[in-house]
């Protein structure tokens, strides 16, 4: 393991808000006003697009996605990703809307003393989200879910002023995949002066490794950074998918992120497919959804043993407006745990 390097886990912050306007709504928010927003988060934006649903931009440290009535930003490296939450809940005032639930998850850092506050423990981050969000807010969960794996454990936070407030149709998926297949991770290494732009270089990537074989139906929006790392959002209707790439040896780390209809029957399928594009040495799947009787973690075990991952760890909670969190962790057969 390398003495230091860049921090590949992501923070992500999911906030849902209400309001009159269910058109637009934070859509209404100007490229100016969400600048200002990251600069807080301090990271950037590096490319954009949008379809007849929601938003989505690609930013120098992960993704940010806006819905009319909800918001999605993860961001990995240094960045103070809780930063962000007065701000967005100022601009979302003065367009009408008011914060209704909060969501923030994590996993666990590979350099942990790099993070500034408030991500310097969990504890901090905790503390802040109390003191950050309004007190509307009353129904609270902080946890930490374990595995048998140390470097993978899943920090998560919920917060709303509904108990009960909860999509029964949609789920997330969140993967954390580190100890990548070296020769599948030279392919996010741009080869010196290219001559391509981060766009041009992130769709040959693209196209090299078989993201775009993962969900063919999506617009996809990508970015290779210089000398290495990637990103890309997808746009399927109004789902989103989501992947980031920490290449370098010693600390190598990719994530992937997809929303979807719990009916939809082709989670494993999709997860599959990307487990074949990183050859991951330790991989954790974290799922939101509503209720216990969904039991996607068999889709998850079943996706994947093929491929010879073995299940090593499963946890399962419920959180106010998060609904069932399921975390698995998966390491080749041959790999002890």
């Amino acid at each position: 393991m390398a003495v230091s390097g860049f921090e590949g886990f992501e923070k992500r912050l999911e906030l849902h808000f209400f309001g009159d306007d269910f058109q637009l709504g934070l859509r209404k928010i100007d490229f100016e006003s969400i600048q200002l927003v990251l600069e807080q988060v301090q990271c950037t934006v590096v490319s954009a697009v949008g379809n007849a649903y929601f938003d989505a931009y690609v930013l120098s440290e992960s993704s940010l996605f806006v819905y009319p009535t909800k918001i999605i930003i993860k961001t990995c490296g240094t960045t103070q990703l809780l930063k962000s939450i007065r701000p967005l809940i100022f601009y979302s005032r003065l367009i009408g809307l008011t914060l209704c639930s909060c969501r923030y998850t994590r996993g666990t850092f590979i350099f942990p003393k790099s993070q500034p506050f408030p991500h310097t423990s969990f504890k901090d981050e905790v503390t802040y989200l109390e003191d950050t969000i309004p007190s509307n807010l009353c129904f609270r969960k902080a946890s930490i879910m374990p595995s048998m794996s140390s470097s993978h454990s899943w920090h998560v936070f919920t917060a709303t002023i509904d108990h009960h407030d909860q999509d029964n149709e949609l789920f997330t998926m969140e993967v954390c995949m580190t100890d990548l297949d070296p020769i599948l991770a030279r392919k996010f290494f741009r080869r010196p002066d290219d001559g391509k732009t981060g766009h041009s270089a992130g769709k040959e990537m693209t196209e090299l490794t078989g993201i775009n074989d993962i969900n063919a139906d999506a617009l996809v929006c990508d970015f290779a950074f210089d000398p290495c790392g990637y990103s890309m959002n997808g746009m399927d209707g109004d789902w989103y998918s989501t992947i980031h790439v920490t290449p370098e040896d010693g600390f190598s780390y990719a994530s992937f992120e997809c929303v979807g209809s719990v009916n939809a029957n082709n989670i494993g399928h999709v997860l599959r497919k990307v487990v074949q594009i990183f050859r991951p040495g330790t991989m954790s799947v974290s799922t939101t959804c509503s209720g216990y009787s969904n039991e996607m973690w068999k889709q998850m075990v079943t996706a994947v043993e093929p491929l010879g991952f073995k299940c090593r760890s499963c946890a399962m909670d419920q959180f106010p407006a998060a609904a069932t969190v399921v975390f698995q962790t998966f390491t080749p057969r041959r790999k002890s745990t």
